[in-house]
């Protein structure tokens, strides 16, 4: 009997000040790494799924954000500089 299956992790990479697209507040976002590992025996073997996402902190709205983005925002954030990255999409509600 051989058992495998998934597992999740969720890390917090950031928290940064942007315009929220969906409640149009400057809110505090939180900038979140999803990494879904396929699982042997319980143990976590490789990752197979990796997504980031922005989440703001006043409305909840999580939008999507691809990883060059996400690498830029922390570059911002570990600047100590907030704001709304050049070429970033429109806030859209996270749908799983």
């Amino acid at each position: 009997m051989i058992i495998f299956g998934t597992k999740g992790y969720l890390h917090q990479l950031a928290i940064l000040t942007l315009l929220c697209g969906q409640c149009g507040n400057p809110a505090a976002h939180t900038l979140k790494k999803r990494v879904t590992k396929f699982t042997l025996f319980f143990v976590p073997l490789f990752p197979f799924s990796t997504k980031y996402t922005t989440q703001c902190t006043f409305c909840g709205a999580e939008q999507k954000v691809t990883k060059e983005q996400a690498e830029q925002l922390r570059t911002q954030a570990a600047g100590g500089q907030g704001g709304h990255p050049s070429g970033q999409p429109q806030q859209q509600p996270y749908q799983s």
